[in-house]
């Protein structure tokens, strides 16, 4: 019996373009910050990782998951300040809206 209802996707099925992503080939400190690195070396970092995901075939899906879900680390070619940053102008801009 079908009640019209969709589940969403396995898991795995939902987070398969990570398999395509550049960064799976990558040292995991370059996206993600362990060591309190601050200032220049920062951002230094940072733009070593976004020239990795400018590239990327996954970018967009990418940015699609770490715009919902991702809090820490560089993901779709933004760092967490940027894609916090970017959630809060959304945020005002929908409630312009209403």
């Amino acid at each position: 019996m079908s009640c019209g209802l969709r589940l969403p996707p396995p898991v795995l099925d939902a987070y398969e373009w990570q398999d395509r992503a550049l960064c799976r080939d990558a040292e995991v400190e370059v996206f993600f910050d362990f060591e309190g690195v601050r200032g220049r070396n920062l951002e230094a970092r940072e733009e070593a990782a976004k020239a990795i995901c400018r590239r990327c075939p996954v970018l967009q899906e990418c940015l699609t998951h770490a715009m919902s879900a991702e809090d820490y680390g560089v993901w779709g070619g933004m760092t967490a300040r940027e894609r916090r940053d970017e959630r809060n102008r959304r945020l005002l801009g929908s409630a312009a809206v209403s």
